[in-house]
């Protein structure tokens, strides 16, 4: 049996929007692995401060995924790559009857243009057997007043996962698409009693499952293609 590729040790990783939440987690895990991980913030201080508390080499670059065109320049110095995580998100509560053009647009370009101007950037860097894990959400079949964008932005990360898997090959692309994360920063202290009980596991997720699931995306040379919804089955009720 051929012995499964490690998601770090020894391998270059860029973690996109990784300087708190879950996004900082996965750069955590993959450092104290042995992965040489590039960690974006919106600013150069507020990725190198990160880089500093997470430790193992950690390197902090300074990416605004909603500013495109500075997008290249800001990877410039990132070398070879085996693994892309883009956690990076931004909340917006935007509904129709107050509907607010220019986080829409701010939103739009981050989650759909900022991440494929990355990979596009990053193309020439990616080594054979490299993998990328985009984040969704599930926003986009269970919307909730005020999701407008965030439901749109979350089904057009479906739109790149289909398109760039056949466009990267053999280059692997999969996302993960979360429901509510218990234990995150932004979940954490908020009643969401009403969420557990449609939720079938009796509990909702914790970041170390989705930290575990996005290890199993980049491990698993056989997975391709998929978008993951980590629910606890939510979905379903």
């Amino acid at each position: 049996m051929p012995e499964s590729k490690s998601s770090a040790a020894g391998r270059t990783s860029v973690v996109i929007g990784g300087t708190q939440g879950i996004g900082k987690e996965i750069v955590k895990t993959l450092a104290a692995k042995g992965s040489t991980v590039y960690v974006s913030g919106r600013t150069t201080e507020s990725a190198e401060r990160a880089a500093q508390e997470i430790g193992h080499g950690t390197i902090g670059i300074a990416v605004d995924l909603a500013e495109p065109d500075t997008i290249a320049k800001a990877l410039a110095s990132v070398p070879n790559v085996h693994n892309l995580i883009i956690p990076a998100i931004e909340r917006d509560a935007n509904t129709i009857a107050d509907y607010n053009v220019a986080r829409a647009i701010r939103l739009v370009t981050l989650k759909l243009v900022g991440y494929a101007e990355v990979i596009h950037a990053l193309r020439d860097r990616f080594s054979p057997d490299a993998s990328i894990v985009l984040f969704g959400g599930l926003a986009m079949q269970r919307p909730y007043p005020g999701s407008t964008t965030v439901s749109t932005v979350n089904g057009g990360v479906v739109g790149l996962v289909n398109s760039l898997t056949t466009e990267l090959a053999p280059v692997r692309i999969n996302a993960i698409h979360p429901g509510i994360i218990g234990d995150s920063p932004f979940w954490e202290n908020k009643d969401n009693s009403h969420i557990i009980a449609r939720t079938p596991l009796g509990r909702l997720v914790t970041m170390d499952e989705i930290v575990g699931s996005v290890e199993f995306l980049l491990d698993n040379t056989g997975v391709n293609g998929v978008n993951l919804a980590m629910d606890g089955g939510w979905l379903l009720k």
